[in-house]
């Protein structure tokens, strides 16, 4: 059991209990966490190849698939994203301590020291969709008090700007290489809610760039059972590509 292990079966934990919704995984271990969950403890979920196709089956993340259940053309993306049931799990270059995400710039947005993806499709999803990230690399220069620009919008962001806003936002869980999060902390702001396994509540205080929020008793993310383990090694990624975004130990 590896730490890549351990963080795609949060991964997949974070999409269980969603019945049947449309999967949105943007990046490999997402990729991963969501097939698995597939495959294990929500197999209502409803995944793409990530571009054009609704898949029945569940390939592994080096292939297509070849069963298909239906066809979804770039443009009727934007009307799952304002109108359907959808979980998305992005990436962020910053998440500060009320859940705002940034993958637009770093620095001031009139001359940024460095542009990045631009919003893309942050701020609709934030809104209209639950939202969960993926944070490879846990660290303070990505856990910041307050990002340079708001492209995902977090729970507190959202009341301030009204109804329009803060009806759909559900930023559900934040997952990282060292430990499971959430915004549901006083005034909604980042909180603990596990640890991976040989991570410390001082390794995470460390590599935060905020105070966090952790409960009083702190529980360590759960390992991933014989038969998500062998999904993983066997089935769903045999050549190891998440040892990429978490290297093995």
């Amino acid at each position: 059991m590896t730490r890549a292990d351990v963080c795609a079966a949060a991964i997949a934990d974070a999409f269980k209990d969603d019945g049947e919704i449309f999967a949105s995984p943007m990046g490999l271990l997402p990729m991963l966490g969501v097939r698995l969950a597939k495959l294990t403890s929500n197999p209502d979920l409803v995944i793409s190849d990530g571009e054009s196709l609704f898949l029945a089956g569940v390939p592994p993340l080096t292939a297509l698939g070849d069963v298909v259940e239906g066809w979804i053309p770039f443009r009727k993306v934007f009307d799952v994203v304002a109108y359907g049931k959808r979980h998305v799990m992005m990436g962020a270059t910053q998440v500060d301590r009320h859940g705002n995400q940034n993958i637009s710039a770093i620095g001031d947005w009139a001359r940024p020291k460095r542009q990045l993806l631009g919003s893309r499709g942050a701020p609709g999803n934030t809104v209209n969709n639950r939202t969960s990230y993926w944070v490879p690399k846990h660290s303070p220069r990505v856990f910041v008090e307050r990002v340079d620009i708001v492209s995902g919008v977090g729970p507190k962001r959202a009341a301030e700007a009204g109804p329009a806003a803060a009806r759909f936002n559900d930023i559900h869980r934040i997952v990282t290489n060292l430990a499971v999060l959430d915004v549901k902390g006083t005034d909604d702001t980042v909180r603990l809610l596990s640890l991976h396994p040989g991570v410390s509540a001082d390794d995470v205080r460390s590599a935060t760039g905020f105070e966090i929020e952790l409960p009083d008793d702190l529980p360590t993310t759960r390992e991933p059972t014989m038969e998500e383990q062998v999904i993983i090694r066997e089935v769903l990624d045999p050549k190891g590509l998440r040892f990429k975004e978490v290297p093995a130990e």
